[in-house]
């Protein structure tokens, strides 16, 4: 797969921390059809990960493996030395997609994305991404690199439905990718989802990763562990959502943040 397939849900492994449940998942949700994994340097797993890779019957070239550098690691030259750390933990010689995790800490536009820029030339990463960009980050970023920006991964589900980097999103021709699209599984209890869930038959993550699938240029994450929960998310595939579950769905839309802190990019 060489562009990220902008219908096609992820597999999440924050938090999958346990070196055989994380590799399990992973080689389960491949196996089941999964193509686009993510993970971070931060989340102490790109080791499991790559056992789950290398453990399931899926060729390299099929999948869209991504990872994001940590901001303790955002100099220059710890960009280019934990990106080989990251592919050696990973298991490959390549990777699809490497994110800035966040613009904090040892983050500087230019150094920090001139070596983004060196590892995109050298046909180390086959696209460059950044997460929690705010717009301003995002046109500063623009200015300083030679490639695109491929994607913004951001927190983003019903509550927080992100219009503003969608809109920019689509201007300037990156995807958001949507972490979080569960809300940390608050909108398990939404009666709204509850009820367009009934309708369907579905169950309510599948009916919220089905209004993802529903947006232009938007891919979604949803991280899990069991293979229940795994193959429960690919389900959304089959919720057909008609304009009226659409416009119940965008007016859950209230700003709310499962993901806040002092000095967090958008209230700089």
């Amino acid at each position: 797969m060489s562009e990220l397939d902008l219908h096609a849900l992820g597999l999440g492994t924050w938090q999958n921390t346990d070196p055989e449940q994380c590799a399990e998942s992973v080689r389960t949700a491949l196996e089941l059809g999964y193509r686009n994994v993510d993970t971070a340097q931060a989340y102490g797993n790109e080791e499991a990960v790559g056992r789950g890779i290398a453990e399931a019957d899926v060729p390299r070239e099929e999948l869209f493996l991504a990872t994001k550098v940590d901001t303790a690691n955002l100099a220059h030259e710890d960009v280019l030395a934990t990106t080989e750390e990251s592919l050696e933990r990973l298991g490959v010689d390549y990777l699809d997609l490497l994110y800035v995790h966040w613009p904090t800490e040892a983050y500087d536009a230019e150094g920090t994305l001139s070596a983004f820029q060196q590892l995109y030339d050298e046909g180390t990463i086959r696209h460059i991404g950044v997460s929690n960009f705010e717009p301003e980050h995002l046109d500063e970023a623009r200015t300083v690199l030679d490639a695109p920006v491929y994607a913004n991964q951001v927190e983003m589900h019903p509550y927080l439905q992100q219009e503003r980097l969608r809109e920019y999103a689509a201007e300037h021709g990156h995807h958001v990718v949507a972490y979080s699209p569960l809300a940390r599984t608050e909108v398990l209890d939404d009666s709204v989802l509850q009820d367009i869930a009934e309708k369907h038959d579905a169950s309510v993550p599948q009916v919220t990763l089905a209004w993802f699938l529903s947006l232009d240029g938007v891919a979604a994450i949803p991280k899990a562990t069991s293979a229940e929960h795994i193959r429960d998310n690919w389900g959304a595939y089959d919720v057909d959502l008609d304009e009226e579950d659409l416009s119940r769905i965008a007016e859950l839309d209230r700003g709310h943040r499962e993901i806040d802190f002092e000095g967090a990019p958008w209230d700089e």
